[in-house]
């Protein structure tokens, strides 16, 4: 049977310092969505040489701080038996737990609110940054694999993930090897990129609508995940918490797609008839005028 191993610890050495996997795979993400948005909303490799850039970093500063306190949040609520009673755990990013629903939820009205105060469309801005949120995504979705969490069902595939025993659930601490699902997220966000480039440069999309389909696309790839999942969830009706959100928040973005590209643009609105002239006008006659 093939299969390929966990790391046997989520700490990278380097040198005298001891670095934290999951930590360095956020960083890594947030680097690489910078970069990416960057160079969608100025049309420049070197993004930073803009006068415009600055506004992305401002973006990618205040919306990341935000985001990971509301992914935290959001997993401390909806996983609170997880969270252990010590005073600081809902503090402990660095040993996973952040609900990415609640991270781009605080992120982009943290973000939006950064480039309102700027004076730029906050619509382009959202197209502009949805494939950085993705990679980010499939970039981040690799500290999963060093702390060996939030895998899938037992499985003999050839891409198995190898988990040691102190990190298997209770009920399947005979098995061995599961689906490697932080891999399948990573793989289906990374294409998602790929995707929404190219819609963007093919199709005249309205904005926020390719933010939109951003939305859209995380969520089938989020629901296809939760039916993999083992790890421990609330459950209504069958189906995981996370999965619901997957199906509810779909629903919501599929609505502001179509609003989105049925709503007129500034271009498309009549203009405004001019304001009557004001105090005596002289009468010009009718005719050719030489």
């Amino acid at each position: 049977m093939a299969s390929f191993a966990s790391p046997s610890s989520g700490e990278i050495d380097l040198g005298p310092v001891q670095v934290h996997a999951y930590g360095l795979m956020l960083l890594l993400g947030i680097v690489a969505a910078t970069w990416l948005t960057g160079r969608r909303w100025t049309g420049r490799w070197a993004f930073w040489r803009d006068p415009r850039g600055d506004l992305v970093f401002r973006v990618a500063m205040w919306g990341v701080l935000a985001g990971i306190v509301g992914a935290r949040i959001y997993h401390v609520i909806t996983s609170w038996n997880t969270v252990d009673d010590e005073w600081w755990e809902p503090f402990a990013v660095w040993e996973g737990g952040l609900g990415i629903w609640g991270g781009i939820a605080a992120g982009v009205l943290v973000g939006a609110w950064v480039v309102h105060r700027a004076g730029e469309s906050v619509f382009a801005f959202m197209d502009a940054v949805a494939p950085g949120l993705l990679l980010a995504q499939a970039i981040g979705r690799w500290g999963n694999y060093f702390n060996q969490e939030l895998f899938g069902k037992p499985t003999d595939l050839p891409w198995a993930l190898e988990i040691s025993l102190e990190n298997r659930p209770p009920d399947y601490a005979l098995s061995e090897t599961f689906h490697p699902t932080f891999l399948y997220e990573s793989l289906w966000n990374l294409l998602g990129v790929f995707v929404l480039l190219l819609i963007d440069r093919r199709f005249n999309v309205k904005p926020p609508g390719l933010f939109c389909l951003y939305v859209l696309w995380y969520c089938v790839g989020r629901f296809g995940m939760e039916l993999l999942r083992i790890d421990e969830a609330h459950e209504y009706f069958g189906l995981r918490l996370n999965a619901w959100v997957s199906i509810g928040v779909f629903v919501l973005a599929l609505l502001a797609f179509v609003w989105s590209q049925r709503r007129p643009s500034r271009e498309e609105r009549p203009a405004a008839p001019p304001p009557p002239p004001e105090g005596p006008t002289m009468a010009i006659p009718k005719g050719r005028v030489r």
